[in-house]
C-alpha cells in the first residue's frame, strides 16, 4: 500500500515536556503490567485467600454521624481511581487549550478515530451479545484504551516510531477516555440522590468561583474538590467524575513573573504517582482472576468473545478504517514519517483496553457474577492486541533509522 502524495507539514521534534511524559507513560505501563501479574499469580497460589481477604479489608472514614464505609477494592476503585480520572482532566484540558487538540486542524484525525474506535468494538460488542440481553450492559467495555500499556509497548520500538505516531496514538487515547468518562456519566450511574447532587453544584460552583477570582495555589481547589467527590460519592453518580471536574476547573493561567501554572504544576506532581502508584495498584486489586476452574468452554462465554473481539479486531477496523478513508481520500494528510503498515500496528495498540476497561466492567455489574469473563476478555484481548501491534511496528519500521530530531 501506497501513501498519497500529501504530506503534513514536517513534524516538529518532540519538546523536552513530551518526551518525559512519553518515557514516565512507557515506564508507567512496565509497573502496570508487573502489577497484574503478580495479582494473577496470586489468585492462583496458594496464597489466593490472603488476596482476597486484603481486597475485602474494610477501611472506614468518619466525622460525627457521617460515615463511609468500603472494602479495600471499593476505596481503590472509587477513591484513588478518582485521582487518576483527574490527571485525565488535567492532561485534556491541556491538549485542548496548547497542545495537540487546540486547532481543529490537528485534532480532526484523533477525534474521529477514536469515534471509530469506540463505535465498531461496541457494535461487536452487541452482535455478539444480542441473544442475550443481561449481557449487554457491558458494551462499553471494549471501547476504551489503555494509554500507560499502549505507550508502553511502543516504548519498546524506541525511536524508530516517528514522532507524529507516538502523538497521534497519544490523542486518540486521551480523547477515548474522555468519551469513557461520558459513558460513565450517562450509562453507569443509578438511584440518584437530589441532595447530594444539589451538594455537589455548590462545590462546583465553589471550584469555578476560585477560578474566576484567580486563586493561583492548588491547595483550595483539592480542599472543594474532596468535599465535591464525596457528594459526587453518596449522589449515585460514580465518584471518579469528581476528578475530572475537578481538573476542568484548575487555571492553566500564570500569574505575572511566574513560569508555569497551576494546571501544568499539578499534572507534573501527580503523574509519577498516578503511574506508579495508583494505577499499578488499581491492576493488582482488578486483574487477579482464578484459573482454577477456568475450561476452554470459558472463552466461547459471549461476554468474554464480545470483549476479546471487540479490542482485538474492533479497535484497529474502527481506528484503522477511519484513517485509510480520511487520509486515502486527501481529506487528512498523512502524519509524518509514518506509513499504513505503522498506523494499522497503532490501531491495534490501541485495542489494549486493560485499566479503562476493568473499570468499566467493574460498573457494568455491579452486582452480579461476571468477573471471570470480563478480566479473561479484557486480558486476552489486551495481549492479543499488544502482540499484533508490536509485530505490525517492527515489520513496519524495520532497518529504519532513529530520527536525530527526538
Amino acid at each position: 500500500m501506497t501513501a498519497p502524495a500529501s504530506r503534513s507539514p514536517a513534524t516538529p521534534p518532540l519538546s523536552s515536556a513530551m518526551r518525559t511524559f512519553l518515557a514516565s507513560e512507557a515506564a508507567g505501563g512496565a509497573a502496570l503490567v508487573a502489577a497484574a501479574a503478580l495479582a494473577m499469580i496470586l489468585a492462583n497460589s496458594a496464597l489466593a485467600g490472603l488476596y482476597d481477604a486484603f481486597l475485602s479489608l474494610r477501611a472506614t472514614a468518619q466525622i460525627g454521624t457521617f460515615v463511609i464505609d468500603k472494602p479495600l477494592l471499593l476505596w481503590i476503585n472509587d477513591g484513588l481511581m478518582a485521582i487518576f480520572f483527574m490527571l485525565v482532566g488535567l492532561e485534556l484540558k491541556r491538549e485542548f487549550l496548547e497542545g495537540e487538540l487546540s486547532s481543529r486542524e490537528r485534532a480532526m484525525l484523533p477525534a474521529v478515530c477514536a469515534l471509530g474506535g469506540i463505535a465498531v468494538p461496541a457494535l461487536i460488542y452487541v452482535m455478539i451479545n444480542i441473544a442475550h440481553p443481561e449481557n449487554r450492559a457491558g458494551w462499553a467495555i471494549p471501547a476504551a484504551t489503555d494509554i500507560a500499556f499502549a505507550l508502553g509497548v511502543l516504548a519498546l520500538l524506541g525511536k524508530r516510531v516517528p514522532a507524529s505516531v507516538k502523538v497521534l496514538l497519544l490523542a486518540i487515547a486521551a480523547l477515548d477516555d474522555f468519551a469513557a468518562i461520558i459513558v460513565i456519566a450517562l450509562f453507569y450511574t443509578e438511584g440518584l440522590s437530589v441532595t447530594s447532587l444539589s451538594l455537589a453544584a455548590v462545590a462546583v460552583a465553589g471550584l469555578v468561583a476560585l477560578n474566576l477570582a484567580g486563586v493561583r495555589r492548588a491547595a483550595p481547589y483539592i480542599l472543594v474538590g474532596a468535599v465535591l467527590w464525596v457528594c459526587v460519592l453518596k449522589s449515585g453518580v460514580h465518584a471518579t467524575l469528581a476528578g475530572v471536574i475537578i481538573a476542568f476547573t484548575i487555571p492553566n493561567r500564570s500569574a505575572s513573573g511566574e513560569t508555569t501554572t497551576v494546571l501544568r504544576s499539578l499534572e507534573h506532581g501527580l503523574h509519577p504517582w498516578v503511574a506508579f502508584g495508583v494505577l499499578p495498584l488499581f491492576a493488582f486489586a482488578n486483574a487477579g482472576v482464578s484459573l482454577k476452574d477456568v475450561g476452554l468452554y470459558n472463552f466461547a462465554d459471549p461476554v468474554q468473545l464480545g470483549i476479546f473481539f471487540g479490542l482485538f479486531v474492533g479497535k484497529p477496523i474502527g481506528i484503522f478504517g477511519v484513517m485509510r478513508l480520511m487520509i486515502g481520500r486527501g481529506i487528512i494528510a498523512m502524519p509524518e514519517g509514518a506509513n499504513w503498515l505503522m498506523l494499522l500496528g497503532m490501531s491495534c495498540l490501541c485495542g489494549i483496553g486493560f485499566t479503562m476497561s476493568l473499570f468499566i466492567g467493574g460498573l457494568a455489574w455491579e452486582h452480579a457474577d461476571f468477573a471471570a469473563q470480563i478480566r479473561l476478555g479484557v486480558i486476552t484481548g489486551s495481549i492479543a492486541s499488544a502482540t499484533l501491534g508490536l509485530i505490525l511496528l517492527l515489520r513496519a519500521t524495520g532497518g529504519a533509522r532513529a530520527d536525530p530530531r527526538e
